[in-house]
Order: C-alpha cells, then structure tokens, then sequence
C-alpha cells in the first residue's frame, strides 16, 4: 500500500498551514456525513457520496473559532480503521499519526448516530494515539426518527472526550461543535482510556510498548496505542511504508508476531475482539431503542431495485435518462460552445493582418481553448447526475446489482457507470472512475474506458459508410447494411473492452476477482448545494489539470499540420490569385474561385507538413491495412480529437471546412486511387478503417486526463500502445482476411 501525498488538495484549499494556525483532522468512516460537515463548519463544499471511496484525496480550508482565531481543517477520506486496508485508510493514518508532517492538534471524529457501533471502533482508535479528540454525534436527526435515544453525556464521560450531538446537513448543534473545539483546544489532552486485553495479547503490547518508548522517547506517553496500531498494521504493510517506524521496533513486532503465531493465537483477532467487547458495553449502557425502526418503505424499494431482474430494468431506464443528458440536453451547450469559438475565430481573422502569429492564435490557442472547453457540459452534467445517485442512496445499490455481471471479466461492480459513459465521451468517464476506492480496480477501468464507443467516432462511422456501402443496400428484413456495420462497431467496441479487462486482470493489473463490500446508506434527498458546488470542483479541476495539457498538445498538433510552410507553393498559389483576380470581372465568381484556391493552397501545404510527411512515412506501415498517407494524415489530426479526422480529409482532399454529410468528400473518397490505381475507399477498406477507430486510442484528450488521474504518464504510453497495436493486428486481419476471401 503506497502512502498517499502529504500535499492536500484543491487550489482554494491551502496546501499547508502556518504553523500559528492549529490543525484540525476531520476524520470519520465512510457516509458517516463527515464531508458535509467539513463545508458546514468551514464553508468549502467538497465532494460527498455514499459509498467508500468518494473523497479520495485530503482536503484543508481555514476557518475561524471562537477564541482561537484561524485554524485549519484538513478533511481526509473516510476511513473504518486505522490499519489502512486501502491507499484513502493510508492518507487517514498518515495524518492522525502525524507521519511525514505535523502532528494535529485536535481530531474530529464524525461518527453516525444510527450506526454507533461502527463509528466507535474508529473512534476508539484516534482515542487511543493520546491527543485532543472531538466527537461529533452526525445524523442525530435520523437516530431520533428511527426511534435511538443516545445518552450523549454519559458516552463523553466513558469515553473521556467531548461528544457533540449534531446534524450537519440541517446545520443542528454546529455552534455548540465549534465552541466545543475551541474550549478543547484550549485543554491539555486528557488521559487516555484503553480497551482491556486478556493476559497474553497485553503481555505482547506492552512488550512493544517498551520498545517504542526506548526507540522513540518523543511517544513514550503513547506506547501503548502506538504499539497496538503496529501490531495490527505490520502485517499489512512492507517496511518502506511504515513511515517514521525504528528497525528494532519493526524486528520487535514481527518476533512478537511470529511468537504468537507459533503459540497458535491470532494476535489481531485478540485486539480486536477486545476493541469490539469495548465498543458493545459503550452502546449498551449509551444507546436505548424508544420505538422499533420504521424501514419497511426502504426494504420495499430495495427488493426492487436489488433484484436481480427489475433492479437491471430501473437501471437500464436510469442509464437511459443519462445518455439522454450527455448526448442530447448538453447538445445545445456545447453547439452554443462551438458557435462561440468560431465567432471568436472570424472576429480575430478579420481584425489582424495575415501571418504567422494570427495563425497560431486563430488555430493553434483558440482551438485548443475550444478543445478544452467543448467537454465542460457533458463532464458537469455527468457529476451532477452521478452525484445525485450517489447523494440518493441509488449509486450503491446499482454498484451491488451490476457487480455479478461486471465480475465476471474481472471489473468492479463500480465501473459500470464510467464505462457506459464512454459511449458519450471517455474524458468525463475517466474521471468517473475516482468512485472506485480500490486502485488496481480504477486503473483497470481506466485502461479498458477509451476502448467503448465515443460520440467523436460517431462522424467517422458516418462518413465511411455513407462513402462505401449504397444507400438503399438493404439485407434480410428490410434491414439496412450500414444501420448493420454500426450496430457492429458498437459490438466490437464492447466486446473489445471486456474481453481485454479479462486479459489484463490476468496479467498487467493482476489480482482476484473484486470483491465489492458495500454499506447500502439510507435513501436521501440530495442537497442541492453541495451537488451544484461539488460539480463545479470537478469541472474545475478538469479545466485547470486535464485542460492545459490538452491545450498544450491541441498547439502541438497545429503546428504539425501547418509547419515547415512551402515557399514554393505559396508561390504558385499567389500568381494563380492574381491571375484570377485580372481575369474575372464578375466579383461573385472572382471570390468563390480564390476561396477554391484556398482550399487548394490549404491542402497543398498539409502535404508538405510535417504531418504530412509522417503520413507519408506511415503509408508502408498502413498499406496492409487498405490505407494510404491521406487516410493517415487524418489518423494523425484525429489525436487532436476523433472527429477531426474528417475535417483533415476534407483539407487533404482539397474539399475544404467538411463534415461527414458532405457529399463533395464523400465523392472525392468514392475516386479516391492507391498508387497501384486501385480504389483506396472500398467496402473492405473501409470496414477496416473503422474497426481501427473502435479499437486505437488516438485521442490526446483521453490520454491527458488518464494522466492526470494516473498521477503518471506511464499508465497512458501503456494504455495507448496496447489498444494502437490491438487496432493495427484487428484491422491487418479484417483487411487480409477479407482479400483473402475475394472481397474487394
């Protein structure tokens, strides 16, 4: 398990805190409401859900308290232990441990009052480290509505820390929270009440207990806890990853533990029964049961939307209404986004002179800041409709339903979601994949995402078949043949994705079959400004990271399609416009034959880019395939996005600004000779052609935003590489094959 950044998260949030300011941990288990607390008492929204795995990164805003002045609180994922089972428990123990920083000078534990048992393992634990600790009793509210009466006061004196009823999403008890940290901050730490352990498991803590306090004299009044943490976590993680730990402890705990193992007892068992024997007589003597819970409505709805039939139908009408949103409801936008960008263009054209700057500006900035922003209203409509699922309590219950078929080929139930929003655009879906708390799951899903079917292909399927098959070819049924080669590039593109997640779960990203363990939260109505304030971080977050690096390359791709410029074409192209210019008198007629020669010009100098002659270098890489340096000059613009690659035909062909409805490059496709003087656009090349869209990921988008959730670049050269050589190997066999069987 790699320990997690000390750096904390969001540009607004600070990254550190001066050391005047004292530092306050909100800790807590996962939806125990922890997150909403933490914008509540500090006025920053941060993103919330309600299932493990949501806050995946630490977070920190200043606030103020009474009597104190600026403090900062640091809100860390949701964790059930402080022996990290997963990389968001390990940035949990990192900071309550004060490992690799400061040590907190209060923590606050967050824990739901309707599952007290639970909450007070965790809190147990941070108890036991011997500093400043705070309970905030969440969601009392509910407790109260299902019948729960907590005896707060009398949990406090058991516990020996303050303990605060409150109900952070309808702001309840939040001054009376503040001015409890306040006066706590105040106060020396109290002294620590341990959990009681037999003979034998006491005899091992305090053993290392010694050992601790020897090594380390600094924690000599936290022995104890430190050493119980130690025993617990050993097990679980490789010496370079217990931070801050002495050789001689970590040789002590492993003898005591292999001691015990031989002794024929489980060491962790012994501690943790002991904690759990605590954390029963705590809510024995603190919790009563007023009335029996009323959650005969909940068992209904999950009978339905659990089952294993209808819950597959409300999903697929849920999903449905999603695509809806991403493909359709955000049409508008981004058409409004589109129209904006060349608006913007024309108007710079038409106001600076001709010349390379303009070029750059008009072309290479602007277009990049359109690639950028064109993805904003899918991704913000994707997060406000996920985090409405989440916030609801559905998200969790399509994760347990969707995980027997997703298992299957090695996927996690969670990445059903993000998948199936890859058929609208891999970059929100992407990003969706933060919901899986498990690593090796994630980057999975991530590898195996590019591969599903996005929109941006949809104008190259368009346009190839509209160049290839006839429009009334028909098959059985009545059924059109190019209704029938979408309908399977739609297959392989699934078919492609599960089968390589098979692949990779058994190679690359080995491990077992997912196990999803999921805590069904209770059906809530989601709050509307945590989900509009969380939606805008994540568009934020994808406009400054992912957003720049696509700019950067959108510049890159420009440059290589418009650089090095042909003085001799320029030439040529300037006498043939003044010879059009003294010859024809009518100006209507004058002006359509020099933007002719535009297109022309245009053209002629894509073929002698830099592009251009790498389409060139390419073409004996790509003959196999049925394919020349045109069709790969158009590979090479549709990394700046899929859909360029017919606008880059268009140029190529000397068609100009086209779209996969225009006849004109429809036609010039349909003429189109190899060198041979065989055709280059045939049934059989074109099928190829397409069945190495749906396979290679060519998209600089996609490859940034894998970056940067990856936190390196080689999760994307890998993902790239393998779905490049997936396409060549998939659309070599389609094409030879298919010679082979006398197709043309």
């Amino acid at each position: 398990m790699t320990p997690a950044p000390a750096g904390l998260a969001d540009a607004r949030l600070r990254t550190s805190a001066p050391a005047r300011q004292p530092i306050i941990l909100v800790a807590g288990n996962p939806n125990s409401g922890k997150s909403t607390l933490f914008s509540a008492v500090t006025g920053v929204q941060v993103r919330t859900g309600n299932y493990p795995g949501v806050t995946v990164t630490r977070t920190s805003a200043t606030a103020h308290l009474p009597q104190i002045g600026a403090v900062e609180f640091v809100d860390l994922p949701g964790s059930y232990s402080l022996s990290a089972r997963s990389q968001d428990e390990q940035v949990a123990v990192d900071a309550v441990l004060g490992r690799g920083g400061i040590r907190p000078d209060l923590v606050l534990v967050v824990a739901d009052a309707t599952a007290l048992g639970r909450a007070l393992y965790f809190a147990s634990e941070i108890i036991e480290t011997g500093g400043r600790v705070v309970i905030a009793l969440n969601m009392i509210d509910e407790a109260r509505a299902e019948g729960l009466s907590i005896d707060h006061e009398r949990l406090s004196t058991l516990l020996g820390v303050p303990v605060v009823p409150i109900a952070s999403r309808t702001r309840e008890g939040l001054n009376r929270l503040r001015d409890t940290i306040a006066d706590t901050l105040q106060r020396p730490s109290r002294a620590v009440k341990l959990p009681s352990l037999d003979e034998p498991a006491h005899d091992d803590v305090m053993r290392l207990a010694a050992v601790v306090a020897k090594e380390a004299p600094h924690l000599a009044d936290v022995s104890r806890p430190w050493a119980t943490w130690l025993l617990l976590s050993i097990d679980d993680s490789p010496p370079d990853e217990l931070l801050g730990i002495h050789p001689s402890v970590r040789r002590a705990a492993d003898e005591i533990r292999a001691a015990a193992a031989v002794a024929g007892r489980n060491l962790d068992l012994e501690i943790i029964g002991a904690r759990y024997a605590h954390v029963d007589t705590l809510v024995r003597e603190t919790v009563s049961e007023a009335s029996q819970p009323q959650r005969r409505w909940t068992n209904r709805i999950d009978a339905v939307l659990t089952h294993k039939v209808w819950g597959l139908v409300v999903f697929a009408v849920v999903m449905l209404a999603l695509f809806q949103a991403l493909f359709s409801w955000s049409e508008p936008l981004i058409g409004a986004i589109e129209t904006g960008v060349t608006s913007l263009q024309s108007a710079i054209t038409d106001r600076m002179p001709e010349g390379p700057f303009r070029n750059l500006l008009v072309d290479g900035v602007i277009a990049g800041v359109g690639n950028v922003v064109v993805f904003v209203p899918q991704i913000a409509m994707l997060f406000l409709f996920i985090g409405v699922l989440e916030d609801a309590g559905y998200l969790a219950r399509v994760a347990f339903v969707i995980d027997r078929v997703m298992g299957r080929v090695g996927l996690h139930g969670k990445s059903f979601v993000p998948m199936l929003s890859g058929f609208s655009c891999a970059v929100p879906a992407v990003m969706a994949t933060r919901t899986i708390e498990n690593r090796t799951d994630r980057m999975l899903t991530m590898m195996v995402l590019p591969l599903m079917s996005c929109s941006a292909r949809l104008p190259i399927y368009v346009l190839v078949i509209g160049t290839v098959f006839a429009q009334d070819a028909t098959l059985v049924g009545g059924i059109s043949l190019g209704a029938v080669a979408l309908f399977t590039m739609y297959g392989i593109s699934v078919g492609a994705a599960l089968l390589a997640a098979a692949v990779l779960r058994r190679t690359v990203l080995k491990g077992p079959k997912p196990t999803l363990v999921l805590e069904m939260p209770p059906y809530r109505w989601p709050v509307g400004r945590v989900l509009f304030r969380s939606t805008w971080r994540s568009v934020r977050s994808f406009l400054t990271d992912a957003g720049t690096t696509i700019l950067a390359l959108t510049i890159i791709m420009w440059a290589a399609l418009s650089y090095p410029k042909n003085a001799d074409t320029a030439a040529r192209f300037e006498a043939q416009r003044s010879t059009v210019e003294s010859s024809i008198a009518d100006p209507a007629e004058r002006e359509s034959a020099i933007d002719t020669l535009a297109v022309r010009e245009q053209g002629a100098q894509v073929r002698s880019s830099v592009a251009g002659r790498l389409g060139r270098v390419m073409e004996p890489v790509l003959a196999p395939l049925g394919m020349d340096w045109r069709v790969g000059v158009g590979i090479l613009g549709a990394f700046a996005a899929r859909e360029v690659f017919v606008s880059t035909l268009g140029i190529v062909f000397d068609i100009g600004d086209a779209d996969e409805e225009n006849q004109s490059l429809r036609e010039s496709l349909r003429e189109a000779r190899r060198a041979d003087g065989s055709l280059l656009f045939t049934p059989l090349s074109g099928l190829a052609l397409m069945v190495f869209f749906v396979l290679a990921c060519q998209c600089m988008s996609t490859i940034a935003v894998v970056r940067r959730e990856s936190g390196s670049w080689k999760w994307p050269i890998f993902m790239f590489s393998y779905q490049t050589a997936m396409a060549y190997v998939a659309a070599l066999v389609v094409f030879q094959c298919g010679r082979l069987m006398g197709f043309q």
